[in-house]
Order: C-alpha cells, then sequence, then structure tokens
C-alpha cells in the first residue's frame, strides 16, 4: 500500500518519519519529497506498507500532533 503524508514539519527526516510508522508494521520505503531548487522539505511524503499496516498507520497516525502539526494521512491515490 502506498500512503500519502501530508503536513509534515519541515525539520522532519525521512528517518524519523519511517520510524513513526514502524509502529505500526515493516516499512517497504519511506520519502519525504523535497523541492528541486531550495533542496527543503516540501512538507508532504509517502511511505510504503503492507496493506494491514498500512490501513493501521493511517487509522492511528492521521491527525496526530508530531513537532507541534497535525499530520494528514491517507491513501495515494495513483498518478493521472
Amino acid at each position: 500500500m502506498n500512503i500519502y503524508v501530508s503536513n509534515i514539519p519541515f525539520r522532519m527526516k525521512s528517518e524519523e518519519l519511517s520510524a513513526l510508522f514502524a509502529e505500526f508494521g515493516e516499512v517497504n520505503s519511506c520519502k519525504i519529497i523535497m523541492d528541486k531548487v531550495t533542496h527543503r522539505s516540501r512538507g508532504f511524503g509517502f511511505v510504503e506498507m503492507a496493506d494491514d499496516a498500512g490501513r493501521a498507520a493511517i487509522d492511528g497516525l492521521n491527525g496526530r500532533d508530531v513537532m507541534g502539526l497535525a499530520l494528514r494521512v491517507n491513501e495515494a491515490r495513483p498518478r493521472e
């Protein structure tokens, strides 16, 4: 399952996001999207997990306060 995560604090690293999702199961990949020009976080990213663990992570992390911001966690839609 591919999970879309938004409202990620700009100072958060991919490793920290991965550890947050690892509470719910094995994380296959985790990537915070970076701006190509400034090389700073754009505040969103993607996490890949198994379906059952992914659904548990969505339920457990959507709205959770992390570093002062409430994460928004949803199943990623396919690219058009």
